[in-house]
C-alpha cells in the first residue's frame, strides 16, 4: 500500500446529478419547438440552438426533448454543454439522457468534464449516475487529470467506479496512475478521498523517484 496525494474532489462526480434542472421551472428556448399536451403522450421537442436553464445550471444541444409525465425524461443530442455553475462544472458530449425521477443520468458517447474551481477534468466514454446507489460510473478509456500544488497527477482505466457513501474511487481494467515521475500499476486500484491513499490490489507493480537533496 502507498500513500501519495491524489485529492479528486467529491463536487467532481455530484454535478452529474445536480447539472440537470431539479425544480419543476425551468425556461427554454429553441430555433423550433414542438410541445404536445395530449395525456399520456406528453413531449417537448426543442431543436436548433435548444437550451435548458435554471438557477443552477445551463444545457445546450442541438436537440433536447422532455417527454413522459411532468416531463420526466430528458434526451439530448448533438453539441452537448451542460454548465453547473453553482459548482464551476462543464461537461460536453454529444449524447445524454436523463430520468428525474429516478435521478438517472446515462451519456453513451465520448464526454469531458472539467472542474474550473479545483483543475481536474475528467474523461470517458460512458457516464453513468445512479443517485439510489450514490454511485457513478465511468467507461471506456477512462482518463483522470489533476494540476496539484506539486505537479500533474494522472490516473487512467477501463473502468472507474465512484461510492459517495463511502467516498472512494475504484479503478479497473489495466489502471494506472502517474505523479510526476512516479508511476503505479495493479489490477485493481482504490482510492481513499477522505485520506487520498491508494491500495494496490492484484499485480502491483511502480517506480518511484526520490528527489535529490
Amino acid at each position: 500500500m502507498r500513500k501519495i496525494s491524489f485529492v479528486i474532489v467529491l463536487a467532481l462526480f455530484v454535478p452529474l446529478l445536480a447539472a440537470f434542472p431539479e425544480t419543476k421551472t425551468f425556461t427554454f428556448s429553441s430555433d423550433k419547438t414542438t410541445i404536445v399536451m395530449a395525456e399520456g403522450k406528453e413531449k417537448t421537442v426543442l431543436t436548433g440552438n435548444a437550451r435548458l436553464t435554471s438557477e443552477s445550471s445551463d444545457i445546450t444541444a442541438d436537440k433536447i426533448e422532455l417527454f413522459g409525465k411532468d416531463l420526466r425524461y430528458a434526451r439530448c443530442s448533438g453539441t452537448i454543454t451542460v454548465l453547473d455553475k453553482e459548482q464551476g462544472i462543464r461537461i460536453k458530449t454529444e449524447n445524454l439522457f436523463y430520468d428525474r425521477d429516478k435521478k438517472r443520468l446515462v451519456i453513451k458517447a465520448y464526454a469531458e468534464m472539467v472542474d474550473q474551481k479545483n483543475e481536474v477534468v475528467v474523461k470517458g466514454s460512458y457516464f453513468e449516475n445512479l443517485a439510489d446507489k450514490e454511485i457513478t460510473i465511468i467507461e471506456i478509456g477512462v482518463r483522470i487529470l489533476q494540476a496539484t500544488d506539486d505537479g500533474t497527477l494522472t490516473a487512467r482505466s477501463e473502468f472507474a467506479l465512484f461510492d459517495r457513501k463511502n467516498n472512494t474511487l475504484e479503478l479497473t481494467g489495466v489502471p494506472v496512475v502517474y505523479k510526476n515521475d512516479n508511476v503505479f500499476k495493479a489490477s485493481r486500484i482504490v482510492v481513499d478521498l477522505d485520506t487520498d491513499e491508494i491500495q494496490l490490489f492484484g499485480k502491483v507493480s511502480g517506480s518511484v523517484t526520490s528527489e535529490e537533496e
